[in-house]
């Protein structure tokens, strides 16, 4: 999370975060962070009155690219070692664990206590108690930290697309009155992005059978953004 004297920035998941994040604390005078990942609600009362925002990014590319970073990694967190059953399973396995981990009741409760009881300020710093929300939810896990990140659908967060950040950008941070030197402009248009994860275009992942349940279990963010599997 993200605090100017003007807005207040909810970092999501693996969703251009890292690069906003970066833009604000070197262009925005007093610009600082209060917490990594950490949801609407649990932004101060001094700032929690201020504009907020926030980006999405499609939830098909959203798991491919959560699933590369992970896999990749020497030591990937719990949530992906419970998915993926310690990585024994492929892409496709990996994914429909997690996205029917609101109904699997066992697997939550055994992921819920091993994750960390309070935050951090690394990883995805999800706590257990947080996570355990998700319970028979119905919803995909991506959808679900949409919804812990930004609350309940009230207008009171402007949510852009990853994939049209650079355009978007500008006029969400001009809308809170947040002035736009060239400095800030540039760094927009053509810093490279940040915290990337190597991988194949995110649709040959996907066979029909997983595309379809991702666009069942993620339907919410899919609707309410415009997302279309293969755009």
């Amino acid at each position: 999370m993200i605090v100017t004297d003007r807005l207040v920035f909810l970092h999501l998941h693996k969703s251009g975060g890292t690069f906003v994040s970066e833009c604000l604390l070197r262009h925005v005078p007093a610009a600082h962070e209060i917490g990594y990942h950490l949801p609407r609600h649990m932004a101060p009362p001094s700032v929690s009155g201020l504009p907020m925002l926030g980006f999405v990014r499609n939830p098909w590319s959203y798991y491919v690219s959560w699933h590369a970073f992970q896999a990749g990694r020497p030591q990937p967190n719990a949530i992906y070692r419970a998915a993926s059953d310690d990585g024994r399973r492929d892409f496709k396995g990996t994914l429909l664990t997690l996205l029917d981990l609101e109904s699997d009741a066992a697997r939550l409760s055994r992921l819920v206590a091993e994750l960390p009881e309070t935050y951090g300020n690394r990883g995805i710093n999800l706590p257990g108690f947080a996570l355990a929300g998700i319970r028979d939810s119905g919803l995909g896990f991506y959808s679900y930290l949409y919804r812990y990140m930004f609350g309940p659908d009230d207008g009171r967060v402007r949510i852009g697309r990853l994939e049209t950040m650079r355009d978007e950008l500008p006029a969400m941070l001009e809308s809170t009155g947040t002035p736009l030197n060239d400095e800030i402009r540039t760094f927009i248009a053509q810093a490279a992005p940040r915290n990337t994860t190597e991988h194949s275009r995110y649709t040959d992942y996907y066979d029909e059978e997983l595309s379809a349940r991702v666009a069942q279990r993620d339907a919410p963010v899919i609707a309410r953004h415009g997302y279309v599997f293969g755009s």
